[in-house]
């Protein structure tokens, strides 16, 4: 079975699971409107728009914090959900980091974590980005996942664009081996 709130460790990067006491820390990184800047949902920063996605993210069951493993410094947050994923596949989503992890180690070393991690229970994972986020669409795309033509599982209950990006476990696996 997969474990949505695994401890994860990777260089520079640790992730466990988010709890409620995690507010605080991470609201002070969401609460810089320019990490939503490109984001569909631009006013996140807002404390009762954080408040709603904070919470959605507790009840999720798969939300986890970033810790600057350096400084213990919450660095942001990402989560695991099955929700709009196919038999075989996870989606890795919901990701925001401080401006200072932004450039490519910190959000580079998450993903490989979270990705190795899911590859040990699915053969694909998927990532729903905005069609406007470039900046997480190129993201994604430094570690090897793909624009696919498929439509967005969640497209009916969402009010935009969504994109879905997907890596399998064997272009991980190579990739992985080239990346920094």
């Amino acid at each position: 079975m997969f474990d949505l709130q695994p401890h994860l460790t990777g260089e520079i990067i640790a992730m466990r699971p988010m709890t409620p006491g995690d507010y605080d820390a991470l609201f002070a990184v969401a609460s810089d409107p320019l990490v939503w800047e490109l984001h569909p949902a631009r006013d996140r920063y807002k404390e009762p728009v954080f408040r709603a996605l904070f919470e959605d993210g507790l009840a999720s069951g798969g939300a986890m914090v970033a810790i600057v493993r350096e400084t213990g410094v919450v660095a942001g947050s990402s989560r695991y959900s099955a929700m709009y994923a196919g038999p075989g596949e996870i989606e890795i989503g919901w990701t925001f980091l401080a401006r200072a992890y932004w450039g490519g180690a910190y959000n580079l070393d998450m993903k490989r974590i979270m990705l190795a991690h899911a590859f040990r229970f699915v053969d694909t994972v998927i990532f729903r980005i905005g069609e406007t986020n470039l900046r997480s669409r190129r993201a994604i795309e430094k570690i090897g996942a793909v624009l696919t033509d498929r439509d967005d599982p969640g497209a009916a209950s969402a009010p935009v664009k969504h994109l879905v990006y997907a890596i399998t476990r064997e272009a991980f696996e190579g990739e992985s081996a080239s990346l920094p």
